[in-house]
């Protein structure tokens, strides 16, 4: 089994990050927009356009999300590192399949509010989804952390450099 994450796999991570992270920051456009279109009201052309940006960066993640999917399970994952308890291994392996399913989920909910109108999906988007995101975000750079600097293990060089 590979000690490190293939060149795609690695590709993938950072673009999608970069991705969750412009789309988690920079909502106040969609905000606008979906608040007017809620209430039944006309939405500029230039409102729009900068909500469709957000549409489709989520779009994005989405098929961005099942490639990576796609790659992890043909090409695998490196093992965990011996010095990570075993109950820390199960939440990590349950905290990755998390964000796999928020891969799905996050845009599909998005697309549900945006383009049919559906406010239990806009609730479900900018609600409990987008905090279990949050959560797992902290959670995942706090584990590299402490993987980097306490076990001192080579989990963030198998992220980066491989």
């Amino acid at each position: 089994m590979a000690s490190s994450f293939t060149v795609p796999q690695r590709i993938l991570h950072w673009l999608m990050a970069a991705l969750i992270l412009f789309n988690l920051l920079f909502t106040d456009a969609m905000e606008t927009a979906a608040r007017l279109m809620f209430r039944g009201q006309a939405l500029t052309p230039e409102q729009v356009s900068s909500a469709n940006i957000h549409a489709y960066v989520g779009i994005g993640v989405l098929a961005l999300g099942l490639i990576r999917l796609c790659l992890r399970l043909v090409q695998g994952v490196p093992p965990e590192p011996r010095q990570e308890p075993p109950f820390l291994r199960l939440v990590a392996k349950i905290s990755h399949w998390a964000f796999y399913a928020l891969f799905v989920a996050m845009p599909f909910a998005g697309i549900g509010a945006w383009y049919f109108g559906n406010k239990t999906a806009a609730f479900a988007h900018t609600g409990p989804l987008k905090l279990l995101m949050w959560a797992l975000i902290v959670a995942h750079i706090g584990g590299t952390l402490v993987h980097q600097f306490y076990w001192k293990t080579d989990v963030l060089k198998r992220m980066t450099s491989g």
